[in-house]
Order: C-alpha cells, then structure tokens, then sequence
C-alpha cells in the first residue's frame, strides 16, 4: 500500500491572488458558469420537458476566472462547491484532450499532474452533484502565459534507483534563491510518497536548499518517491520553475553507529542487533571529534588527507588514507588509521575523525551506505548544525520549525490495517 505525505494544508492561509480585474471576472463567473435558474427553478426541465427544481449543489471556479490571459503554467483549478457530495474536474487542452490531475484533500481546487503548455488555452469544467442526484457545473476557459525566459533550476542530490541509509534525508536544491513569501507555495508541490507510510516533514536549511526527514529513521526497506511540481510556478521577482522532478529511491537495510568516547568502543547495529563492536580512537583534546548525530556523506575507498593550507607548514600533514567516509563538510571521517591501532580503544589522538584499524575500516566500508546514521557521544566538542547533514542533530520539535507550511501531526494510527493515517 502506498501513502501519500502531502504538506498540511494552512487552514486560512494566505492564498496568491490574482490581479483585482481577474477576481472582478471571477465574481461575474459565479452567475454566468453556475448551473441553476435565478428562481431556482427555472432552466431546469425533466425528460418530458417539464420545469423540475434547480440541483441542490452549486459550484463555481475561482480560479483560473473565465477567459483569463498569462496563466502560470503551474495553474491548478480552484473552486467553491456547495451542497456537494461528488465534486469532479475536468481539464481539457487544446485539442480537447482530458489533462490528468489530482483533486485536493480539502476538496477545494485539483492539480494537473504537471505543467501546462505555454501559451495555450485549456478549459475547465467543474461538476458538483448533491444529495438529489442533479449535477451543477461551472467552466472557465483560460490562456497560459509564454514560456517565460527566468527559469529556476531544480535539482536532486539522489538519482532515481539509488540504495541510501535509513538516515539519509532528502535533499532538493534551486539555481536561485526563493523568497520566503514565495516557500510555501512551493512546498506545497513537494510531496513524498513512502511504503511503508512515513511521517515526515521538509526543512528549509537555506534560501537555495530544502530537506525532508520522516519524524524517526526511515523504516528499513522502504520505497521513497518525492515531487517537486515546480514546473510553472511562479517563484519571485518574475522567475518560474524550469521544469518538474520526480525521483524514486530505495531504503536499505537499518545499519546505525554509535560511538562511546568512554568506553572508546564503536556499536554497529543491524536491523536492530548488534553485530560488531569496534575499537575506535578519536580526536585528541585539541581537535576533539563532534558530539551529536551525523549520517555518511561520501564514501573514498583510497585519498589523501591533505591539511598543510589550512594549518601551515608546522602543524600541516599530507597523509594517504584507506576506507574513508565523510560525516562534516570540516573534515570529520571515519578511516582506517593503521598508524593508532596500538591506541584505538584506549587513547584518543586524532585530528577530529573516528579512527578504525584497516580490518574494521574495510568491514564498515563494505557494510555502510550513504546516508547510514553515526552518533558521537561525549566529546568536548557539540557538533554544529549545517556542518553536514545534521538533520539528525536537531529534534523533531526543532525540525518542523524550518518548515514553510504549518506543521500538523499525523492523525492517530487506525485500527483496520489497510487504512493509512495522513499527517
């Protein structure tokens, strides 16, 4: 079963409007578009032509307004329905094909499952049926604006088919800086889809870059799908979205570290279980290693630490290193130190990385993933947040707090297995 993790929808949130003559047709579409008479019985006929109540239901399209021009191609159709007990949208193209498209949660508007064509004109029919069986529609045929010549790239860390770490968030980045007025629109186009479902939440680490996490680590052997139906969508200061994105990952096996500086031991646990016990030496008291909870970053099965630009030529080194996995963008790893076996366990004399012997380097080479979780606990050193993938660093009350759109909590778990809580 597949659940989808849409954003929250902001109960009385702010709502881009369009410009003051579009709302004013908007207003002259409710009597126009409408099914109904104005003594609400009259239009109407049965089959035999005679004059039958008007449907309980009413509906009408807000937005895009009737005969609108420069319509995002992001647009999706937002309407009023009343008295409705199955409300269905419509969206032919040019051609007078149906568009695919998803109605929202709160039954207030539908998305086109992408972006629209430039410069074409589509139209919209909403149909909203009552408890009287008698359908009311509204149609409204509108033109998208020409493919505009500031676009924003969208980019994903991950690739589709990639096998990464229960830690492992998801991480979107954009050509440009999207305002904060402009970060909740667009989060709502983020969706992620997880199975088994997950509850999760994205993170704005920077105007250029935004995470997901689910509330816990990613439930071993999951499949992870995320959206970014940016395609269109106005992005501030007359940019838009360059295209959609859609990547599919997989989570593999639960394989989570956890380092002791007191007892100098490194606990590797596999779905659960412990299955090794590593001797580790750490950084010594004037480059201590960081306390907190870090993810792999990169794996370097040969390359040279080289450190003599950043510390001169007294304190510098240049040095080959085997099994090398990154944890800080400063230049945190856990390698395999054959010089510090004889003190591994026992003494820490590091520079800052978590030093193994060559046999447990090449063990934890072949075991790990990117995106497998490390923590480090009880060092002189906290770790700082933003230096790595620190998303683990910070709890969940912390974590929401960089959201775009008000978080609200899942829905508590139902009894029937088949049916999914969605947050």
């Amino acid at each position: 079963m597949r659940a989808v993790q849409d954003q929250p929808t902001r109960r009385g949130g702010r709502r881009r409007a369009l410009a003051a003559g579009l709302l004013a047709a908007a207003l002259t579409l409710t009597a126009g578009c409408t099914s109904g008479g104005d003594d609400g019985s009259s239009g109407w006929r049965d089959g035999d032509g005679n004059a039958a109540p008007a449907p309980k239901a009413a509906v009408t399209i807000v937005e895009p307004a009737a005969d609108a021009k420069d319509v995002p191609a992001s647009t999706g159709i937002t309407f009023t329905a009343k008295e409705s007990r199955e409300t269905t949208v419509e969206l032919k193209d040019p051609s007078g094909a149906a568009v695919e498209g998803t109605l929202a949660a709160d039954g207030g508007s539908w998305l086109p499952s992408g972006a629209l064509e430039y410069g074409a004109t589509y139209t919209a029919t909403v149909t909203a049926t009552g408890d009287d069986g008698r359908p009311a529609t509204a149609t409204s045929t509108f033109t998208t604006m020409a493919k505009p010549e500031k676009q924003v790239r969208i980019s994903s860390f991950l690739g589709d088919g990639q096998v990464v770490g229960v830690g492992m968030p998801l991480i979107v980045k954009f050509g440009r800086a999207i305002p904060e007025d402009h970060r909740d629109d667009l989060q709502r186009r983020m969706t992620v889809t997880a199975t088994p479902a997950q509850e999760g939440i994205w993170h704005w680490v920077s105007p250029t870059e935004v995470r997901y996490r689910p509330k816990e680590f990613w439930k071993a052997n999951s499949t992870v799908s995320y959206r970014v139906q940016a395609g269109g969508l106005p992005l501030g200061d007359g940019w838009y979205g360059r295209s959609d994105l859609t990547v599919d990952v997989k989570i593999g096996p639960s394989l989570v570290m956890t380092v002791d500086n007191r007892t100098k031991r490194m606990t590797v646990a596999k779905d659960g279980k412990v299955v090794k016990t590593i001797p580790v030496s750490l950084g010594k008291k004037s480059t201590p290693s960081s306390s907190g909870t870090m993810v792999v970053i990169e794996k370097l099965r040969k390359t040279v630490f080289d450190t003599y630009e950043e510390l001169g030529p007294e304190d510098g080194y240049r040095t080959k290193i085997d099994y090398a996995q990154r944890l800080t963008w400063g230049g945190e790893f856990i390698h395999a130190a054959p010089w510090s076996e004889g003190q591994q366990g026992s003494v820490n004399v590091s520079h800052g990385c978590v030093n193994v012997s060559m046999a447990n380097g090449a063990w934890l080479f072949a075991n790990t993933r990117i995106g497998d979780p490390i923590t480090v606990k009880g060092t002189e050193r906290k770790l700082q947040n933003g230096n790595g993938w620190t998303d683990w660093n910070m709890s969940w009350e912390e974590y929401v707090k960089g959201s775009a759109v008000p978080y609200e909590p899942a829905a508590a778990e139902s009894a029937d297995p088949d049916v999914t809580p969605t947050p």
